[in-house]
């Protein structure tokens, strides 16, 4: 018996998570979106796993081109997650933010904390999203500044905690 949509949402919302914006390109240009459901596969090859929602206006061209980049955030970036989680156009999206590319075309955002370009080797079903599994080709680590993290509905940043008096 499955719980109600509500209670796991509401769960999920208390999984604090990294932010990143994944972008593609295609043929009807540049696309992206903010995304929290990225993490490592394993390290040989490089590979990384990425869940986007079939309804993203990036998701065709990511399945079609199978290409993406992942754009890992810093809390200075957090004006892009809010524009690439939006209403904004496709293209619009793009116009705030230093891009560049790397070797598939994918866009990178150059004020990111890493970057990983990366082609699909597997795409799973996973009901509402595709989890798109990614061999990273190319990778690029920023400068370093505070993480951009997501927790309950807001966005916020990273703070240490006290070392455990178990340490010693």
């Amino acid at each position: 018996m499955a719980i109600e949509p509500e209670l796991f949402r509401s769960g999920m919302r208390r999984l604090a998570a990294g932010v990143s914006i994944v972008t593609t390109s295609g043929p009807d240009g540049p696309r992206g979106l903010t995304a929290t459901a990225v993490c490592s596969v394993g390290i040989d090859p490089p590979t990384l796993l990425c869940c986007v929602n079939r309804d993203s206006s990036a998701h065709d061209t990511i399945a079609t081109r199978r290409i993406l980049a992942v754009n890992v955030l810093a809390l200075a970036d957090q004006d892009l997650a809010s524009r690439f989680g939006g209403p904004e156009t496709r293209e619009s999206r793009f116009v705030r933010g230093r891009w560049t590319v790397l070797a598939t075309g994918a866009p990178i955002l150059e004020t990111a904390l890493a970057n990983f370009d990366c082609t699909v080797a597997d795409v799973i079903d996973g009901a509402s999203h595709s989890i798109f599994i990614a061999e990273v080709i190319a990778a690029r680590i920023g400068e370093a500044a505070p993480p951009l993290l997501y927790f309950d509905g807001l966005y916020g940043a990273f703070a240490a905690a006290a070392q455990p008096a178990w340490e010693g």
